[in-house]
């Protein structure tokens, strides 16, 4: 299927063949005709699947349109709401994509700047505004932000919003939207309380899951690399002096841990710059463009950080620590592998982690293959592994093979660059 077979306006088939874009994911193929016909939605989507298009563009045609015009030009007439400052530029980046063409305006409003300029955009008038939850309770409590006449909603990243603490924000944000509106809800993972919400505001909401939940993408090609943990920074250096690793965007689980790491590699003579919280705004960005451009190789950062993190053609994910959280994982690695594109993960895995690895892999519904064919392979990783398994008590599935230095036994895994089987 073809974007001009959803019936789709000329102005923005116009933006999305310059994007490059001619044939939608599974996500935008579905959804975008449910969006059109003014349907609520509820969008399970794991990230990666296009999903920011997915309604960013029925979104600027219904405006384009004039339907909801009615109450004047300045009146914000769609929210979207988001949990990071990142993934909040990346979306207002999409609709500034998709709508060239169009008269839509919109605005980002997001804490941990100044709220001067994005005052100013609110005053001057905006159709759509795309926020975090904290800056927008603060602008609707200050009076520069009014939503009484809000025809469109979309909770994005539900999942991540609970995950931060910020459902109850949500709630907050929901009582002061008209009751009488369109809303598109996301999230890549459903747990009990993300549905509970869910189900409190949308209304007889069409169903689109394009892939199972807590699941990662099959153009993703992972690996797992066994190691002590005084090796990770060696093996590290190791894989990133690899000519066919052009991109690589590192996750530890502290911003510390980001710190570090950062003047490691630096030290070692690897471009690299860290992205988290404690950063300034600026910082962040400059360091999200430099990486885009390509004037530096690797990105250490956090997972609340990265959520936003949508890179074209990022080639590798690194795991340098697993996360505690298995979903975390199927989010980490999402951010290569994007929209049909293939990309690699590797993911480090010292003693203490095998706890984490066994929830992962439980999760994934699948086991990682092994790089064993790496100077840093921890010999005695199979039997603690297997030992870590039958203290939580055995699933049933064969250990994780892991033949060791000089064993005849296994079959070790070669390939941590690009050149995919």
């Amino acid at each position: 299927m073809l974007f001009e077979e959803l019936n789709i306006i000329e102005p923005i088939l116009k933006a999305l063949k310059t994007e490059g874009y001619t044939t939608p994911t599974p996500i935008q193929e579905q959804s975008i005709p449910i969006i059109l016909e003014r349907k609520d939605l509820l969008g399970c989507a794991q990230t990666g699947t296009g999903k920011t298009a997915a309604f960013a563009i029925p979104i600027i045609q219904i405006l384009e349109g004039g339907k909801i015009y009615d109450k004047g030009p300045k009146a914000i007439k769609c929210l979207i709401l988001t949990p990071t400052r990142e993934l909040a530029i990346q979306i207002g980046e999409s609709f500034a994509a998709y709508g060239r063409h169009t008269g839509m305006k919109h605005t980002v409003i997001f804490g941990g700047v100044s709220q001067g300029s994005q005052v100013s955009a609110l005053k001057s008038g905006v159709d759509i505004l795309i926020a975090t939850p904290g800056r927008l309770l603060d602008l609707i409590n200050q009076k520069f932000v009014h939503l009484h006449y809000l025809k469109i909603f979309v909770l994005d990243e539900a999942d991540r919003m609970l995950d931060m603490g910020f459902i109850h924000d949500v709630k907050k944000i929901i009582t002061k939207i008209p009751q009488k509106r369109q809303t598109l809800f996301f999230s890549a993972t459903m747990p009990p309380e993300i549905q509970k919400l869910a189900n409190t505001i949308l209304v007889d909401p069409e169903k689109v899951e394009v892939t199972p939940q807590s699941t990662t993408a099959d153009t993703i090609d992972q690996s797992l690399f066994f190691v002590e943990k005084g090796d990770k920074k060696k093996l590290l250096i190791h894989l990133l002096n690899d000519k066919t690793i052009k991109s690589a965007l590192i996750f530890t689980r502290t911003k510390h841990g980001a710190d570090k790491i950062t003047k490691d590699l630096v030290k070692a003579g690897i471009k690299t710059e860290a992205i988290h919280g404690n950063k300034s705004q600026n910082a962040r960005q400059k360091a999200l463009s430099n990486f885009k451009s390509g004037q530096i190789k690797a990105l250490i950062a956090t997972d609340i950080a990265a959520r936003g993190i949508d890179i074209d053609e990022l080639s590798h994910v690194i795991n340098y620590e697993l996360p505690n959280v298995p979903e975390t994982y199927v989010h980490r690695i999402g951010r290569t592998g994007r929209a049909g594109s293939s990309g690699i993960a590797l993911s480090f895995c010292d003693e203490e982690e095998m706890e984490y690895l066994k929830d992962i892999q439980k999760l994934i519904g699948r086991e990682i293959p092994v790089t064993e064919d790496q100077p840093y392979h921890m010999r005695a990783a199979s039997h603690i592994f297997s030992q870590s398994t039958k203290k939580k008590g055995s699933s049933g599935k064969k250990p994780v093979p892991d033949s060791g230095r000089g064993s005849t036994s296994g079959s070790p895994r070669r390939r941590f660059g690009s050149n995919r089987k």
